[in-house]
């Protein structure tokens, strides 16, 4: 006795009639599978899209909106909800639809070929949007931005930047303390650093000694980064341990290396002059620095947001460049820069030279006195309650 054929499920229909060009079968053998489960996204995209091939535009949106009502991430429902819309015609709705889709996309590699196809022409529609907004924004208000001033310029820009989505936003990541309040700001700018130009002053006596140093102490430079086999190494993997990216340190846990700076007095001095934060055991800190030829120091962030970092170039080859946050910058001889560290930063030297930049400590300007100490205090209350001596400098 033969046994009956089992009647093919709700999806295996739609399948198959998809495969024969059904499409008007298609569509019914989906319904009836979405009335017993309505929670299957598959079934809801392959709705809008054998919505779509019956030119059932309106009926392909709906089938959209209930994919994305069980999860308002989806990437696949998304992108097919830009794709539509620029098919209509709606250029500046599909840019957008195509930037929320971008924000959503899982990584390339994960993507089949035709879908990676359809993320570069996103990637293309949405930059060209950006172009042409950003350009017609910038004219709008040209007339108020010209009252700025040149710093005010620059913030305003970067606030262009972020409002299209071509500018990240890069936030204060301190490893270990985070004080409130503080803005995350890149690059400072000079005036807010009345003692910067008379720093800069000291240039050419530092070179001095830092030629010296390096001709007679180079024994005393020590790789910068120095973990121990045993730690989660991450992006230091390469340079842990690593004669490519040394140091020269004047401080050590905060506390002078006295013979280090009677080898700098020039040095010393004009490092003293600073504003350096003052926390037992942590700060402050100098350092002379030292990147060989070709090397990249990866993205990372410090370890406190209460203190800012300064910058004074020496020995500069060219193609040594400095990134902090959404901006990068080169170095020049004589010009010292202040920056957020805790925000995310990396370096290059991609000459055949070496680079040596001196690198010191401050505390962050928007901090009152009272609440300088009060930081010390509350991180040296910290390490005695412990009992332990820190393993990284602030």
């Amino acid at each position: 006795m033969s046994t009956p054929a089992q009647a093919p499920s709700p999806h295996e229909a739609a399948t198959r009639a998809i495969a024969s060009g059904d499409f008007a079968g298609a569509e019914a053998a989906l319904l009836a599978g979405l009335a017993h489960d309505r929670g299957s996204i598959s079934s809801w995209l392959n709705l809008a899209a054998v919505r779509r091939q019956r030119q059932n535009i309106d009926g392909a949106f709906d089938a959209l909106r209930e994919a994305l009502t069980i999860d308002g991430r989806d990437f696949r429902a998304l992108l097919m909800s830009a794709t539509m819309l620029e098919q209509l015609g709606q250029a500046r709705p599909a840019a957008a639809a195509y930037g929320v889709a971008l924000a959503n996309a899982p990584p390339d590699q994960m993507l089949d070929e035709p879908t990676r196809a359809a993320v570069r022409h996103a990637r293309e529609v949405q930059a060209r949007y950006a172009e042409d907004m950003g350009e017609y924004i910038r004219t709008q208000a040209s007339d108020a931005r010209s009252q700025c001033t040149a710093a005010e310029r620059r913030r305003i820009d970067h606030f262009i930047g972020i409002a299209l989505r071509i500018t990240p936003r890069y936030p204060q990541l301190p490893l270990e303390y985070y004080f409130p309040g503080l803005p995350p700001i890149e690059f400072y700018e000079r005036g807010a650093f009345p003692w910067l130009e008379a720093f800069e002053a000291e240039t050419s006596g530092i070179q001095d000694e830092l030629r010296t140093i390096l001709r007679e102490d180079a024994a005393d430079f020590s790789p910068y980064i120095h973990y121990g086999e045993h730690l989660p190494l991450d992006q230091w993997r390469e340079l842990n341990n690593s004669p490519r990216w040394t140091a020269f340190h004047f401080y050590e846990q905060g506390r002078r290396i006295e013979e280090r700076c009677r080898r700098a007095p020039r040095t010393i001095a004009a490092i003293e002059k600073l504003p350096q934060a003052q926390v037992p055991l942590r700060s402050p800190t100098a350092i002379f620095s030292v990147l060989t030829p070709h090397t990249h120091i990866p993205p990372h962030t410090g370890v406190a947001n209460f203190r800012l970092v300064v910058h004074l170039p020496l020995l500069l080859p060219d193609r040594c460049r400095f990134r902090v946050g959404s901006e990068t910058r080169e170095w020049r001889i004589g010009e010292a820069w202040v920056f957020d560290d805790t925000i995310e930063h990396e370096a290059w030297n991609d000459s055949d030279e070496t680079r040596v930049i001196l690198i010191c400590d401050i505390w962050n300007p928007h901090l009152s006195e009272d609440e300088r100490r009060a930081i010390a205090s509350v991180i040296a209350a910290t390490d005695a309650y412990n009992g332990t001596v820190p393993t990284a400098q602030v």
